[in-house]
């Protein structure tokens, strides 16, 4: 009988762009008197595996006793993406730590060295209270432009130690983005040393891998992700939708797994989509779409769900009616009824890249006699040009129902590993 054989990944050699992350700070460098360092670029192009471990050698060079920040967007996602690979990286090298989860931080010790980095979360305006009062001696922004501005001035702000140094990275996003703005565009103002990677820049990278984050994104996703441009949104969002992703009912295959997607609203519309997964392709059947304003009259919430108990009858049960977290009271008035109510994920920013991608794959499928305001929605959807000259993005809130309502589900539902089938 034969052995099966297994392949092992091996991480390859750093690339001279990642080795001049890992270098720009030693006494030799032409650069090290730089008060800190951008790095940006292309996803998956080992910016912040070089990011992540030189931080930490430059502060264990440099200092003994003191304190660093390094911050995610949360400091679950930065323990999941950064600190996971990073503490194997550091004992390979001979590095000890102790990690203080409870108080959120993690004690790294080498030799007669002994740091301690503390991890934030970036998420929102009010993440900045997090960070105040702390003396730092450093600190790592691992995705930046995903956190608010007023986090970063606070946590750039506590680096008051002589000879402290800022680290940023991150993937690009629209040209008036505020780190964009304030910080990449003034550069030799801020004596910052900046790099740009793309996918090339990583060595443990394999062609077929590439390609397959090549095909994950399309339009602006496209440029930013794949290309590392700083490039505006605008125009249609969903503008890869086309004549292939409208079936006629006939068309519909026969799959059990069954969810309810809502746009939950009271004076705007209340939407419903009927939608089938076979683990491939999301097939939307048929829509309920109550517009009050063009009715006259505005429906209560046990009225609506009147509605929904009648509009699920048709078909299997739902795994999980699937429902914008704002929406407490139409929730409870639902799971009084016995629906399994699930939570919308409403990330706006990924739920529209992650459906835009699917789309574009032709894995998004609608009846278009049973979905005819929802399709008109989603052609319709686009971007805020208003909103854009301000440095954010969201989408122009008219005609936007049913297309918030596949949004919904897709974040909240496909995993992002079948974006790459």
């Amino acid at each position: 009988m034969k052995k099966k054989i297994t392949k092992i990944f091996q991480f390859q050699p750093f690339s001279k762009k990642q080795r001049k992350i890992l270098n720009w700070w030693v006494e030799d460098s032409p650069v090290k008197n730089k008060d800190g360092i951008i790095a940006d670029g292309a996803i998956r192009s080992g910016k912040t595996v070089s990011m992540a471990l030189s931080f930490v050698m430059w502060a264990m060079e440099t200092f003994n006793g003191e304190k660093f920040a390094m911050c995610g967007k949360t400091v679950l996602s930065f323990r999941r993406n950064v600190w996971s690979v990073l503490k194997l990286m550091l004992i390979s090298r001979g590095y000890k730590y102790k990690d203080h989860k409870t108080e959120n931080y993690i004690e790294i010790t080498r030799n007669d060295i002994t740091n301690e980095f503390y991890v934030f979360g970036g998420k929102d305006e009010a993440s900045q209270d997090l960070i105040q009062g702390i003396t730092l001696a450093g600190i790592f922004f691992d995705e930046v432009a995903l956190m608010p501005e007023t986090f970063v001035n606070q946590g750039t702000g506590r680096c008051s130690v002589d000879d402290s140094k800022y680290w940023f990275n991150c993937n690009p996003n629209g040209p008036l983005h505020w780190f964009k703005t304030n910080w990449m565009d003034k550069v030799k103002d801020k004596n910052l040393l900046y790099l740009h990677f793309t996918m090339d820049d990583n060595l443990s990278l394999a062609e077929k891998i590439k390609q397959r984050y090549r095909n994950n994104y399309v339009g602006v996703f496209f440029k930013r992700y794949i290309l590392g441009l700083w490039v505006m949104a605008e125009g249609a969002i969903f503008d890869m939708w086309d004549k292939f992703n409208e079936i006629t009912e006939e068309e519909m295959p026969n799959i059990s797994l069954r969810y309810i997607s809502i746009d939950y609203g009271t004076t705007n519309p209340m939407v419903f989509l009927d939608i089938y997964d076979d683990g491939n392709t999301v097939w939307v059947k048929r829509e309920y779409y109550y517009d009050s304003k063009v009715e006259q009259a505005q429906k209560t919430d046990r009225q609506y769900a009147d509605d929904l108990v009648e509009f699920v009858e048709d078909g299997p049960h739902p795994r999980y009616i699937i429902l914008d977290p704002s929406a407490a009271s139409f929730k409870a008035e639902l799971r009084s009824r016995g629906l399994k109510v699930k939570d919308a994920d409403n990330e706006v920013s990924d739920g529209i890249r992650m459906t835009a991608t699917m789309i574009g794959q032709n894995k998004i499928k609608m009846v278009k006699d049973k979905c005819k305001r929802s399709i008109g929605d989603i052609t319709s959807y686009i971007w805020d040009e208003k909103a854009a000259q301000r440095g954010e993005e969201k989408p122009v809130k008219v005609a936007d129902h049913g297309a918030d309502a596949l949004r919904y589900f897709v974040k909240t539902i496909i995993k992002p590993r079948r974006l790459s089938r």
